[in-house]
């Protein structure tokens, strides 16, 4: 696979389903952390409690571990456009509910978590389905450029989303679940219009081997089991997402626009490093880059936890998002040229799990960490073991320690993993 040259920047943007795919992923991840940051201050608000803060992860993640057989088996079976369109009007629902139970005065943790597992059987079919739609939308040696944008689209997204959703539930709460509810039915028009893009599918009667495919090449291809599990466990132990309404509300004391600011913060270093890679692919020693990012990443953590400064807080959750996207990059990359198509959808079900494990449940690791021992412990902790993971992982997985440039591998050899 020949890369996109470092002066066609906006290579994946020439292909116009592409660019209709983008700006509805960034309009969806923008409502997303609008109602994030809604949810997150308006249950600390209401109940004081870390625990719950942390529930708010763990009830979001289950549905996709419980649904792990399913969801990558209809990705790869049926359109992914479809699916998507589908995904994201559901979450529409969800944002229209959490606005009824606010203008009704009824917002309260049993009913909040209702929504919130119907949030997280969404996401559940919509990780697969997203990940597998966008390299179908792309050529091949595009592939890198247009990941490089779509984590830009979620990172910028994470730096105004935050801001925008603690400014508008500054106003009203009830405006920013307006906003969000809008945006999420802007990005399901825009996913239904896209034309349908060509997809390899599998003509195999569904069977346990079909269903069980996506574990088996990732257990067989050591690359791809390296780099999703180190992100699986850095970010379980790293993120501190759950606990930045503590940090903003008695630590930092900065209000609602101050979550925002902190929300953001990963965001603009995220984007920051984007940019830079969409502009200057990374061509060699990728290997070893990705491992220094999630180093990166737990050290910002660490002094973050430390931190009673609000600008010394921000600076390290800059540095957190830079970290983190050096490592995204990579790992998205290698999973689009690593994957055959007709697999894809499995192999990104399981991926998704092991995402959520490492963003859900690792709010939830958080919030009981903090229960028990404090908030500012927990995130020390977190930021250590994401340090030693990125060490440890470096001497598991050689193969991936080795990987230089990020090309498509020699696939002549390997078995049939369908």
């Amino acid at each position: 696979m020949q890369i996109t040259s470092a002066g066609d920047r906006f290579a994946a943007f020439r292909h116009r389903s592409y660019a209709q795919f983008f700006f509805a992923r960034f309009l969806a991840a923008f409502a997303i952390q609008i109602i994030s940051v809604a949810v997150g201050w308006q249950m600390y608000e209401v109940t004081r409690s870390a625990f719950l803060l942390g529930m708010i992860g763990l009830v979001q993640f289950l549905p996709s571990l419980l649904l792990i057989l399913v969801t990558g088996s209809v990705t790869d079976r049926y359109s992914r456009r479809s699916i998507v369109s589908i995904c994201l009007a559901i979450s529409a629902f969800c944002a229209a509910a959490l606005l009824l139970l606010t203008v009704t005065g009824t917002f309260a943790p049993v009913p909040v978590f209702v929504i919130l597992v119907i949030f997280g059987i969404e996401r559940a079919f919509m990780g697969p389905a997203v990940q597998s739609l966008s390299p179908n939308l792309v050529p091949e040696k595009d592939l890198a450029n247009s990941f490089a944008w779509n984590a830009s689209s979620w990172q910028t997204a994470s730096i105004v989303g935050p801001m925008t959703g603690g400014l508008l539930y500054g106003l009203d709460p009830t405006v920013a679940y307006s906003v969000a509810l809008a945006f999420m039915a802007a990005a399901t028009v825009l996913v239904f219009l896209i034309p349908k893009p060509a997809q390899r599918k599998v003509g195999e009667p569904t069977s346990w081997t079909y269903i069980l495919a996506g574990f088996k090449f990732i257990r067989f291809e050591k690359v791809v089991l390296g780099a999703i599990s180190l992100d699986l466990f850095a970010v379980l132990l790293g993120g501190a997402v759950a606990l930045m309404p503590i940090f903003a509300s008695d630590i930092l004391v900065l209000g609602p626009l101050g979550l925002g600011l902190l929300r953001a913060a990963p965001g603009v270093g995220a984007i920051a490093m984007a940019i830079f890679l969409a502009t200057f692919p990374i061509r060699h020693g990728s290997g070893i880059k990705m491992f220094v990012g999630v180093a990166v990443f737990g050290l910002a953590t660490m002094v973050f936890g430390l931190s009673q400064t609000p600008w010394l807080s921000i600076v390290a959750l800059a540095f957190m998002g830079a970290g983190d996207m050096i490592s995204v990059y990579v790992r998205e990359t290698l999973m689009a040229l690593w994957t055959p198509d007709e697999v894809r959808g499995r192999v990104n079900a399981v991926n998704s799990v092991f995402i959520g494990a490492s963003n859900e449940l690792g709010e939830f690791r958080a919030g009981v960490m903090t229960h028990f021992i404090g908030v500012v412990p927990a995130v020390i902790i977190g930021g250590v073991g994401t340090l030693a993971v990125s060490v440890l992982w470096a001497w598991m997985f050689p193969q991936l320690r080795k990987i230089d440039a990020l090309d498509a591998p020699d696939r002549s050899e390997r078995p049939d993993i369908r």
